[in-house]
């Protein structure tokens, strides 16, 4: 028996109604069916998955902002992988306008969006370089982290590129 992906991530969150509202008008999932039902708690999909749910949400109210990596062990973030080079493009810009985007990084063979939802937990986005497109200048930029040039990358892509490995649909 062997895992072989993530089926769901479950976030504490100080608002769930401020939460919901920006999972599903900034980045897009929508709810499942009854997915608000439960009394203090949230679930959604992403968009063309087919899990039942990819996110669940739950209010926990006023609380301090997380210790993970700085007093505590925890979580640092989750990675959220979009369709295509455009995808990220798009997120980027909705990010920024939601005052959530926190950073990029070009990580040679992956483009990543990092960013903190209303409740201040990281997450990142990413787009991974298909691999009949990587070359050996990508594989090389791997170790050392650059600083991201979305419209550089999509004059070498294109926008509608598709992500490569660990693309979860066909």
């Amino acid at each position: 028996m062997a895992i072989f992906r993530l089926n769901h991530a479950v976030l504490f969150v100080r608002d769930l109604a401020q939460s919901v509202a920006f999972y599903r008008d900034v980045l897009g999932f929508g709810y499942i069916d009854g997915g608000d039902s439960f009394q203090g708690a949230a679930f959604l999909r992403a968009p063309g998955s087919t899990n039942d749910h990819d996110l669940g949400l739950f209010e926990v109210g006023e609380a301090g902002p997380s210790g993970a990596g700085k007093s505590t062990v925890g979580l640092y973030h989750l990675a959220w992988e979009v369709d295509t080079l455009g995808d990220l493009v798009d997120l980027a810009e909705r990010l920024t306008a939601a005052g959530a985007l926190v950073g990029s990084s070009n990580h040679g063979t992956t483009k990543s969006l990092y960013a903190k939802d209303p409740s201040g937990l990281e997450f990142e986005v990413v787009w991974i370089i298909p691999s009949d497109l990587l070359t050996d200048e990508d594989r090389a930029k791997k170790a050392n982290i650059g600083r991201l040039e979305l419209d550089r990358e999509v004059a070498k892509y294109g926008r509608d590129a598709r992500s490569g490995v660990g693309i979860s649909r066909v």
